[in-house]
């Protein structure tokens, strides 16, 4: 069943192969998907920009060959073909339905849990894959995805471009990599790249689970941080003493988890600061990554990992069970958006580039909006000269 109002073409910027934001086209002609059966067509009101569209779309995500220029792919052939729609994090509303979904939908706010799962329900997902990768995303006005993966969200206190700000790319990676290392209430958790969306996710997370969170990120953020419930922001610009910036805000004791964004040569200085004092420990170190935008190769000692039994997790996406609990923490008021700035979608060139070159003032989530909806859902977040 569908709205009267949905119109046959859109406005879509469709990326037409790998390379820099030239390969990103703005398009007002691009058909509008049809709802297959289980699914719906939402509308889109705000989509999250992620880290991860700018390394799809550039190839750097090599897993064989450190120099490939490549989208990852987990089995089978590759899911990243062009022209793809990138944008995972869609907010938005329910306009047509596909057979066997209730035709009561139609209408209803949500936000996307942005997997393609290969299977209907497991504990764990071991061929990530996502809408804006492997299925055409929210960088358009209008998508149709699983009907059980779009979570309605009535809390009236979220616009739309805070909720797509919550999406899942980010709180469900955080949230994964959290659950994966075992972290508890009363652990102490290391947050490198805390000003990001992850990061200001698994600070949020930590509070909830009852862990406590210490960013790492620059210092004209801790403020900032702390108010989101970081217990310390330590300086990333300052990795001298590492370890004992630790021990000092800490109070000597050793960190319980690491959740590393990052990669690259921090790394082995992120595992000092769990193993100083194994005498203390009750758990074992265990060191969560979901990034490697500070370096894809890190040396690091095998003898290091073995005889302090540090456990790594390689984390990527999450679990549908994991969505759920999110979606019900949001609608809750138990996480709060951090929403940096909105663009309009004819102008994801500029946002792309400002997300390239973020600066000091950068916190949380960037937004693209369809510029038929800006002046409602866009222009109240919008940065000076975008309005």
């Amino acid at each position: 069943m569908n709205s009267p109002s949905v119109p046959e073409t859109m406005a879509a910027m469709v990326l037409t192969g790998h390379g820099g934001i030239d390969r990103l086209e703005y398009r007002q002609d691009w058909p509008v998907p049809k709802p297959a059966a289980g699914e719906v067509l939402v509308k889109v009101t705000a989509t999250a920009k992620n880290n991860t569209d700018r390394k799809a779309r550039e190839g750097l995500y090599p897993v064989k060959d450190k120099g490939d220029t490549v989208s990852f792919q987990v089995g089978g052939a590759p899911t990243f073909t062009f022209p793809r729609i990138q944008g995972a994090d869609v907010a938005g509303r329910v306009v047509a339905v596909g057979e066997g979904v209730d035709a009561g939908r139609i209408a209803e706010r949500g936000l996307l849990d942005f997997n393609l799962y290969a299977d209907q329900r497991r504990d764990i997902n071991l061929t990530p894959d996502y809408y804006g990768h492997g299925a055409d995303g929210g960088f358009a006005e209008y998508i149709t995805v699983p009907s059980d993966q779009f979570h309605a969200v009535a809390n009236p206190e979220l616009a739309d471009a805070e909720l797509a700000a919550m999406g899942m790319c980010s709180y469900q990676t955080g949230l994964h990599m959290l659950n994966a290392a075992g972290v508890t209430a009363g652990e102490r958790v290391l947050i490198t790249g805390a000003s990001g969306g992850v990061g200001t996710a698994m600070i949020q997370l930590c509070r909830i689970m009852g862990a406590i969170p210490y960013a790492l990120s620059q210092p004209d953020k801790a403020d900032a941080l702390l108010a989101l419930g970081a217990e310390d922001v330590l300086d990333r610009s300052e990795m001298a003493d590492f370890e004992q910036r630790v021990r000092a805000v800490t109070g000597g004791r050793p960190i319980d988890a690491v959740m590393d964004l990052a990669g690259g040569d921090m790394t082995d200085r992120f595992i000092d600061t769990m193993i100083f004092d194994m005498g203390a420990r009750s758990t074992y170190p265990r060191l969560s990554i979901a990034g490697a935008s500070a370096g894809n190769v890190s040396e690091i000692m095998w003898t290091r990992i073995y005889l302090y039994q540090v456990q790594i997790f390689g984390v990527s996406h999450g679990t549908r069970d994991e969505a759920e609990q999110l979606v019900a923490w949001i609608c809750s008021g138990q996480l709060r958006p951090v929403l940096h700035a909105a663009f309009p979608l004819s102008q994801l060139h500029e946002a792309e580039t400002y997300f390239t070159r973020r600066g000091s003032n950068y916190l949380g989530k960037i937004v693209i909006v369809p510029d038929s909806e800006w002046q409602e859902h866009g222009a109240p977040y919008a940065l000076k000269g975008t309005e």
